[in-house]
């Protein structure tokens, strides 16, 4: 798997994206099917509210290579402080939409 992340511009500011990374060491939570190795393709923000610009973001991922792409935690979950995005479904579908059945979108990384 070529894993793409799109983390939260806000949490960004307090989370260094570690429990996003040891996810994908032990391939749990979102990962936890994953029999193959993961490798990262990239780590970035979805670049502010209302998500926009998470479109342009992935393309780029997956022009770099990724085959998957994970909006992380913060986004869907709320993780840590409980405040999930209130754009991440659209931000989600609009990604989807945008890239086609070729490139998996999962909606989180951890617990």
């Amino acid at each position: 798997m070529k894993l793409g992340l799109i983390r939260c511009k806000e949490t960004e500011n307090f989370c260094p994206g570690t429990r996003d990374f040891q996810t994908i060491k032990e391939k749990s939570g979102a990962l936890s099917y994953v029999k193959e190795d993961i490798e990262i393709i990239g780590f970035i923000d979805c670049g502010g509210c209302p998500g926009k610009v998470a479109i342009l973001r992935a393309r780029e991922l997956v022009k770099r290579g990724a085959d998957t792409i994970a909006f992380t935690s913060c986004i869907g979950k709320g993780t840590p402080i409980g405040y999930p995005c209130p754009f991440a479904r659209k931000m989600k579908e609009l990604v989807k939409k945008d890239l086609g059945e070729k490139i998996q979108i999962l909606d989180y990384t951890h617990e």
